[in-house]
């Protein structure tokens, strides 16, 4: 049984760019670094780049099949990894597809951390790649990786290779984003008293309902047009959602459970003061890590698998379209810790207001834009 968290060290390259191309990977237990699967496999002719993709694709592959929760993925590909964490364009378009699949697969964990590492910290997966290119060459090979051979064939490429394909090879059509509107509900009392709110189903204040039904307004300015309007299933929530829906023409909206905000446990209804007085130790561990659950309650962590769910299930849904997403102050800092590739004290540095609007781009070869965190204009009339 596979650890819960994996790391990935994975490479590919060719002899020539294009020429004679494999790749490698090796999926390791953190810990122990106990190699738990091995990849690797000729791919003919290609390019570098397309061989590392490969690479990173067999070894995300491989981390699912073991039944991974959070991945750490090593590579001393640049382009990769920074192609992957949004903050390079993919501007090739025989990557694109690639791109595109690998993200999909990183859709399946509640987590994947990419980092890049030197050449000489990548030896068992750089082996591996360097066996599978000799046999692409046609040259006689150790069996790779002391002895372990490849068990796992060749991820096919979505598309066409641009390194074989003819020089009539169209690329294909540019993605579109998908956008999410995330909005935090209106007010409610506790808002109001600046007291934790989790999973009680505290109703929106009169002044919350005026956030709601400005807000609804914003967001018909901002999206004349929208796929679907979802909801967590608080009634906080929904009031605001329906607000929202009705200014669109009455989109249908649709509750998810995995947007009900955290359950703060023993903390529910009470101030940070009064947590901070009854639970001090409890309160510093919580604050240092997303892991550490309020007593009797629910980790940032948890929280985070599901506000990922969510987000990747609309993306598969409705690519190209536009949704708006109303849920509460974790779920949505969550949604946008991610979206920056922020640390995880953004979580208590980032503050949201009731009835804040956030806007973010998402396409789905990875890249992603984040265009408004917690706007407010709308209310500044209430």
């Amino acid at each position: 049984m596979a650890p819960r968290v994996v790391s990935i060290e994975a490479d590919g390259g060719s002899r020539g760019n294009p020429g004679p191309a494999g790749y490698g990977a090796v999926v390791r237990d953190p810990e122990t670094g106990e190699v738990l699967a091995e990849r690797s496999e000729s791919l003919g002719t290609a390019t570098n780049n397309v061989a590392e993709y490969q690479g990173l694709i067999a070894g995300l592959t491989a981390a699912a099949e073991l039944g991974a929760a959070e991945v750490d993925v090593r590579m001393d590909s640049k382009l990769v990894v920074e192609q992957m964490c949004g903050r390079w364009q993919i501007k090739h378009p025989g990557l694109r597809p690639l791109a595109a699949q690998a993200a999909a697969l990183v859709g399946r964990f509640s987590a994947v951390r990419f980092s890049w590492i030197p050449r000489e910290q990548n030896r068992h997966a750089d082996a591996l790649a360097n066996a599978a290119m000799d046999a692409a060459a046609g040259r006689p090979t150790a069996t790779p990786a002391a002895g372990k051979p490849s068990t796992t064939p060749a991820v096919p490429i979505i598309g066409s290779d641009p390194a074989t394909a003819p020089a009539s090879w169209e690329p294909r059509p540019s993605f579109t984003a998908t956008r999410l509107i995330l909005v935090r509900h209106g007010e409610t009392p506790y808002t109001e008293q600046k007291r934790y709110s989790g999973r009680g189903d505290v109703p929106l204040s009169e002044r919350g309902r005026a956030q709601a039904r400005a807000t609804a307004t914003r967001v018909a300015e901002l999206a004349p047009t929208v796929a679907a309007v979802l909801s967590s299933p608080l009634s906080r929530c929904t009031a605001t959602a329906a607000s929202i829906a009705g200014a669109l023409g009455d989109v249908p909206v649709r509750t998810e459970d995995d947007l009900i905000e955290c359950d703060f446990g023993q903390w529910e209804g009470r101030t940070f003061a009064e947590v901070r007085q009854q639970w001090p130790g409890e309160m510093d561990a919580w604050l240092a890590s997303p892991r550490i659950a309020p007593p009797g309650g629910e980790s940032f962590t948890h929280v985070a698998e599901r506000a990922h769910r969510v987000i990747s299930g609309l993306l598969t849904a409705y690519p190209g379209e536009t949704v708006v997403v109303v849920s509460h102050v974790s779920p949505i800092k969550l949604v946008l810790r991610d979206a920056l590739a922020a640390g995880d004290g953004f979580l208590h540095r980032l503050f949201l207001d009731a009835a804040g609007i956030s806007v973010l781009d998402m396409w789905p070869d990875g890249g992603v834009a984040v265009r408004t965190v917690n706007d407010t204009a709308h209310l500044a009339a209430l």
